[in-house]
């Protein structure tokens, strides 16, 4: 909790990435009520002078078929200045190690089409994409 404000920060920045309006306060709030109900695991690299370089957020889940705990690595973000820098490989690898930690069994990720960075990146770290299924959404 005491990352609150450097993680909302770095929250409010990926959203803007992704196309959203900057809402600090809406950012805070969203990372206090998933610290505070345990229903995420927040990740940072910290910059050493009270921010962050980047962070990376797992929601917890489960796999049905193979009855086992999975995480969704949902959340990647670092700050552009910090790009190219190993801050992302870091915390994939301690994404990677966290979700081990707490018995997962599989980490998941997506990620827009024309990513190609973050792509080359996943695979680079050992991430295989996945050839068997198809990913779609619908909004409620």
């Amino acid at each position: 909790m005491e990352d609150l404000p450097a993680l909302a920060a770095l929250f409010d920045a990926y959203r803007v990435f992704y196309g959203q309006p900057s809402d600090l306060a809406r950012a805070s709030a969203f990372l206090r009520q998933r610290l505070e109900q345990g229903d995420s695991h927040l990740l940072l690299v910290p910059d050493g002078q009270g921010g962050a370089l980047g962070f990376v957020q797992l929601y917890p889940s489960f796999t049905s078929v193979g009855t086992a705990r999975i995480e969704i690595l949902n959340d990647l973000f670092v700050v552009p200045a910090a790009r190219g820098g190993g801050v992302a490989r870091a915390l994939l690898q301690r994404a990677v190690a966290d979700a081990r930690g707490r018995g997962a069994v599989k980490l998941m990720l997506s990620t827009a089409v024309d990513n190609i960075p973050a792509q080359a990146l996943y695979e680079s770290e050992g991430w295989v994409r996945d050839p068997g299924f198809v990913e779609y959404a619908r909004r409620l």
